[in-house]
């Protein structure tokens, strides 16, 4: 549901008591925490009961497991998830009352409000980039407030209520949430086309990211990764406008970026590269997550860091100590041999970068993948990439679509992935059953190879039902 963003924006201390709908979500519920940690009274609910709901009824929440309209009478504000639909009983009932209806963006708008903002947007790579320089921000003896996408594994969580002025949120540009908040740093990653189901066509999302430049304080700054060719375009564009705009990359000669990597090595599960700012050798970074991708995430997020104005060794030692965030190719365990990884990859692009850093993980045994794709829009439009590109892979078996806020179409199935993938079709299978697919893994992996399930869904529940096939498989062999 696309709740309308109001005209006056209301700090989060002036909204009274919060419920949220949707509280267990990655966005709302690192939302809930501030306010927690801010001493506003929160409330809310979920469709099902998580670990998320349990944390926050420790922290002070009322949460409540499923949907009735009696759950919005104490509340003032009611914040709504974009996973939620137009006839939820609750969003029905906060209508009736004329409550306060807000979205997520103005939602996290609100405890914004008074902070110098870092906004980290981008089609692909935000919340480890977010990650990324929280933590680096936290080595230099920073305190931000953040908002991530997805749980620190530092931390285990995905928001916090810092003393410092520095707020450092992840800004999704999905459903256009990101024109709602006044950074006074943006940093970009890239800029490919995705969510054509909300904006209609690319260039209504390319425009959209133009608009985001006019949102940045006139004397704050642009970030953003000039190996992409849409970031690099925004670079040119803020710069056109007379924004300071520095450009972050790998490589050198004339057109090398501001902030650039060079004599990068890779080497397992490790990255390390020499960084150069505007000429001058600053130093060595080691970063415990591989992939080329990670690589250009660090440097955006060193580059922020040190035009705000910290000193590159702590920020490279905070970039040395991230261990990685939840869901993005984070080991789920390892039994006889084989490794179980997940990671939250659902569009083309994000699938090639994991797959490369998983074959670096993996050196001589093979890559054994579980996808799921993640919305029918998305299948529809980007199904025969995304199975181009999990061609990376050895073996594959390719989930039923993950249907999210949308409704089934006709003919659309995740077969269009799997038809798509270069493989012998001995090597590919689609499988409509959820439960059926960790079989399907275990039966292929033999010691020594990287399984890696992938997507935004509820893939991510199938780590430990492969551990646990793979634990009797290999009690078995041992009788």
């Amino acid at each position: 549901m696309k709740v309308p963003v109001p005209e006056t924006l209301l700090a989060a201390d002036a909204l009274g008591r919060v419920h949220f709908v949707g509280i267990g979500g990655a966005g709302l519920s690192g939302i809930a925490r501030i306010m927690l940690a801010r001493g506003i009274e929160v409330s809310g609910s979920d469709a099902k009961a998580s670990a998320t709901i349990e944390a926050l009824r420790a922290l002070g929440a009322e949460c409540f497991v499923g949907h009735a309209a009696e759950q919005v009478a104490n509340a003032d504000t009611v914040v709504v998830s974009t996973a939620v639909r137009a006839d939820n009983p609750e969003v029905l009932e906060a209508g009736r009352r004329g409550l306060r209806l807000l979205p997520r963006s103005a939602a996290l708008e609100s405890v914004m409000q008074g902070r110098d903002v870092v906004a980290v947007a981008g089609t692909h790579g935000k919340t480890t980039t977010t990650s990324m320089l929280t933590v680096a921000l936290q080595h230099c003896g920073a305190d931000p407030s953040f908002a991530i996408g997805g749980d620190l594994n530092e931390s285990g969580s995905n928001a916090h209520d810092g003393t410092g002025e520095l707020f450092v949120a992840e800004a999704d540009e999905s459903d256009g949430a990101f024109l709602v908040y006044s950074p006074r740093v943006a940093l970009v990653t890239n800029v490919e086309a995705d969510h054509l189901d909300n904006y209609g066509t690319e260039e209504a999302y390319r425009a959209a990211f133009s608009q985001f430049l006019g949102r940045i304080a006139p004397d704050g700054f642009l970030v953003a990764c000039s190996d992409d060719p849409g970031a690099a375009a925004l670079l040119a564009e803020a710069s056109a406008r007379g924004l300071a705009a520095i450009g972050v990359g790998i490589g050198s000669g004339p057109d090398a970026p501001e902030v650039r990597a060079e004599n990068l090595r890779q080497a397992g599960s490790t990255s390390t590269f020499d960084v150069v700012d505007r000429g001058r050798r600053l130093g060595e970074v080691r970063l415990q997550v591989p992939g080329q991708h990670y690589v250009q995430d660090a440097l955006a997020a060193l580059a922020c860091g040190l035009r705000l104005g910290y000193p590159f060794a702590d920020l490279a030692r905070g970039l040395a100590a991230y261990s990685g965030t939840r869901r993005r190719m984070e080991l789920k365990g390892e039994v006889g041999g084989i490794r179980v990884y997940d990671s939250y990859a659902h569009h083309p692009r994000e699938i090639v970068g994991d797959l490369e850093a998983a074959r670096s993980l993996v050196g001589g045994g093979r890559l054994v993948v579980a996808f799921q794709p993640h919305m029918v829009s998305r299948t529809r439009i980007f199904g025969a990439e995304m199975g181009v590109a999990l061609g990376a892979a050895d073996e594959v078996v390719v989930m039923d679509i993950y249907v999210a806020r949308e409704d089934p179409e006709p003919g659309v199935t995740a077969a269009l992935v799997a038809d798509a993938v270069p493989l012998g079709p001995e090597h590919v299978v689609f499988e409509p059953s959820w439960s059926a697919t960790a079989g399907h893994l275990v039966e292929r992996a033999r010691p020594g190879d990287l399984i890696l399930t992938l997507g935004a869904g509820d893939v991510t529940l199938l780590g430990p039902s492969v551990l646990a096939l793979l634990g009797s498989r290999s009690a078995g062999a041992d009788r």
